[in-house]
């Protein structure tokens, strides 16, 4: 008599076990099933997405690199026209120094050296102006701290107060920057300059 369950158990009839059953793996709604079109579809749209991430971020990359380069061709000489800018000062003081009448009345010498200084002067304002470096005289505009340096105060009462009436040193700026604000005397005493009228005075003369 044999017994059913050796049969069943019996390594050398592996025929006789039975198969075990996988299940099949439970797909949400909203996952689409891999290899359909619609999960080919989003793949490509996330695969779109990143592409045009990555290229917006390389525009401003590039952007970027470019106004950097642009700077540092523009003011990495600020150091060097800044210690030039003295050499332009000691000319313009050595003009200064000769009085008007001596020049009127210089022999040839003496003019040939003053017109040889102011030529050197020149060339090497437009060499500064050629590098972005410019001159600037405030000379009769409302002072403005951000350009200029007020040294004294002079009493005018012809100008409106805060007017700039004398400039001991002149200013430069090098691109849209500041490279020395310039030395100045600002007028005192006059009236004050009429403040730009408000939207509400416009109006109610209108």
């Amino acid at each position: 008599m044999t017994d059913p369950d050796l049969h069943k158990n019996d390594p050398e009839n592996p025929a006789q076990a039975s198969d075990p059953v996988v299940s099949k793996p439970y797909i949400m709604p909203d996952d689409p099933e891999t290899g359909s079109a619609e999960a080919l579809a989003k793949e490509a749209a996330d695969a779109r997405d990143k592409m045009l991430r990555t290229l917006a971020e390389m525009e401003n990359l590039r952007k970027r690199t470019a106004r950097e380069v642009a700077d540092a061709r523009m003011y990495g000489i600020t150091g060097f026209a800044r210690d030039v800018l003295d050499i332009a000062d000691n000319l313009q003081r050595a003009l200064d120094a000769v009085p008007a009448e001596t020049r009127a009345n210089a022999d040839a010498g003496l003019k040939s050296l003053i017109e040889g200084v102011e030529l050197t002067e020149r060339s090497l304002l437009n060499t500064l102006e050629k590098n972005g470096v410019k001159k600037f005289d405030p000379t009769g505009e409302k002072f403005d701290p951000n350009f200029q340096q007020a040294m004294y105060e002079v009493p005018d009462s012809s100008v409106p107060s805060g007017t700039v009436v004398q400039v001991v040193q002149a200013g430069f700026m090098i691109g849209e920057r500041i490279l020395r604000p310039a030395l100045v005397g600002v007028s005192k005493g006059g009236a004050k300059a009429a403040p730009a009228p408000s939207n509400d005075q416009s109006n109610s003369a209108a």
